[in-house]
């Protein structure tokens, strides 16, 4: 999950071997500040969630953001939960706070959402983006993520683009002191709140339990950004922070609410909402445009509110959309190519054969940090309305369309019955009855491959963990 932590004038807050800064009220400059940034973090993290859930995260997260001494008054911190499956939370100056509910569906209780967004605000208030980037401001390099989103930054920005791109412009990862400082005072926030401040410890190795899983599953390392790739987890950090937590005298003793966390997580949509697109096996379907396309075996999807990227060791592929204009998809194509940047010229538009829908493609050539790029743009007019659909392929130099060729070809229409029932996952909350295991419920997991870790990982479990009768578990579920 990717931490966007700026750069900040606030006072240092309770590191140790420093005064404790005696800070009443955010200020009206970082106020500003934070909320010229929100907007567009909120949009880059698929929007803010309402309901009950989403107040939820509100009240937890102004309760342990307070103990931070930023600001005496919870009213001065804005928690948001964002609409996001990627696993991630982060905070930035001016009061904000945010988490995504990938994040929260894989949290057990109260006191582990305390304990990453006490985290969170332990970076704000230490100043460790102001220690790395002294004169990052967050308006500047929220710049950068909207071109690069936009690909006005030029075809090299698009490399490595997904679910957080703005986090690679911000941070390239905290030390191992200023992990070991936010931990100390996540763990102090946790115990002044009255949370168990074990539960900083617990959720550190739930974060890297599932991304363990995530690497056996995928068959390799998580490449998108994650809450742990830019925290970097250790067994090491986690005894230190359960060591951590005993000094305080208060381990064991404190809250953890897991009942008040399950009601928050029980019916959240778990990965792609439909609504916005979401991969069904290899076949990645947007019900709202009635359209699908399938991703080659081996690539990565990432799907934000600007675009669909499929990523693999062979290229970079990016699917949008938008107005087609007068010139048809000719003109639509040279339109794409515009707004990539470098000033790329693109050869002849030619006609392509797809298996449900024609197109029209044109390839050119780019450059980026790894070196020439052949560029390939494939146009589709799937009702010959007033919008268009793209695909920009990014391969090296020579290679042409190289991977993606059963990519463009592969887009078809959706039925309207299809597109009416496309259902997402969610989180089910059920409660254990006598003579249950863990085997019975991974039989309800929604999906084909491990099943049964998946299971594990998402309550916290391990192997050979028995179940209470009575106890509530989470199973993901398709609705």
């Amino acid at each position: 999950m990717k931490t966007f932590l700026l750069w900040t004038s606030l006072s240092l807050v309770a590191i140790p071997g420093v005064a404790l800064a005696q800070v009443q009220s955010i200020s009206a400059s970082d106020k500003r500040t934070g909320a010229e940034a929100h907007p567009q973090l909120v949009q880059e993290f698929g929007g803010a969630m309402k309901g009950p859930a989403a107040d939820y995260v509100e009240r937890v997260g102004r309760k342990i953001a307070v103990q931070s001494g930023l600001s005496n008054s919870e009213r001065d911190f804005t928690v948001t939960l964002l609409d996001s499956p990627v696993n991630n939370a982060f905070a930035i100056p001016g009061g904000y706070v945010y988490v995504t509910r990938g994040l929260l569906a894989i949290m057990n209780d109260e006191a582990e959402l305390a304990s990453v967004l006490g985290h969170e605000v332990g970076h704000v208030a230490a100043r460790h983006s102001a220690k790395r980037q002294q004169t990052a401001t967050i308006t500047s390099v929220l710049a950068g993520i909207v071109g690069a989103v936009a690909g006005d930054s030029g075809v090299g920005s698009l490399i490595g683009r997904g679910a957080g791109v703005g986090a690679d412009l911000i941070t390239k990862g905290f030390s191992r002191t200023q992990e070991y400082q936010a931990d100390d005072l996540g763990v102090r926030y946790l115990a002044n709140a009255g949370y168990d401040p074990l539960a900083s410890s617990d959720m550190l190795g739930v974060l890297g339990a599932q991304q363990d899983l995530d690497a056996r599953i995928s068959g390799k390392a998580n490449s998108l950004p994650t809450w742990a790739s830019t925290h970097p987890n250790s067994v090491d950090r986690v005894k230190r922070a359960r060591g951590k937590a005993q000094e305080t005298g208060k381990a064991g003793r404190g809250l953890r609410n897991n009942d008040a966390l399950l009601d928050a997580v029980d019916g959240l949509v778990w990965g792609d909402d439909p609504a916005k697109g979401f991969l069904d096996g290899q076949e990645f379907k947007l019900p709202t445009q009635r359209l699908a396309f399938t991703v080659p075996r081996g690539y990565a999807v990432s799907n934000t509110d600007a675009a669909v990227t499929i990523s693999g060791n062979g290229g970079q592929a990016s699917f949008s959309g938008g107005a087609i204009g007068s010139g048809g998809l000719d003109g639509y194509i040279g339109q794409v190519f515009s707004k990539l940047g470098g000033n790329i010229r693109h050869g002849q538009v030619q006609g392509g054969k797809g298996k449900g829908v024609d197109f029209r493609y044109a390839f050119g050539q780019g450059n980026s940090n790894a070196g020439p790029l052949d560029v390939g743009v494939f146009a589709y007019r799937p009702d010959n309305g007033a919008t268009a659909y793209h695909f920009v392929t990014l391969t090296r130099s020579g290679q042409g369309i190289g991977p993606f060729e059963s990519l463009v070809e592969s887009m078809r229409r959706l039925s309207a019955a299809e597109a009416q029932g496309a259902r997402p996952l969610r989180v089910k909350v059920l409660k254990v009855k006598a003579g249950e295991t863990p085997d019975t419920f991974a039989r309800m997991m929604a999906f084909p491959d491990a099943p049964l870790d998946r299971f594990l990982v998402l309550n916290g479990l391990e192997k050979g963990d028995t179940l209470r009768t009575g106890e509530r578990v989470k199973v993901i579920v398709r609705n």
